[in-house]
């Protein structure tokens, strides 16, 4: 395997890693919003992992366009 080709592998797995370990923070933060009166600093923690989630899924997107074009 070409070099820059496993290291794009290993950027994507760990793109893949946090994207799971974001999720499992965003379904617990959702688990401490009680039904009134939304606490600001939880919702900022919700919108921040949400925010870095949506990044990465970017990032995949745009990894996987390049991948595609190159017709790997």
């Amino acid at each position: 395997m070409p070099k820059n080709l496993s290291t794009m592998v290993s950027g994507r797995e760990q793109i893949e890693n946090r994207l799971r370990q974001l999720e499992r923070e965003i379904a617990e933060t959702k688990r401490r919003l009680p039904a009134h009166s939304v606490k600001p600093p939880v919702m900022m923690d919700l919108l921040n992992l949400e925010d870095e989630r949506d990044l990465l899924k970017q990032k995949l997107e745009a990894a996987s366009a390049a991948t595609s074009s190159d017709g790997i």
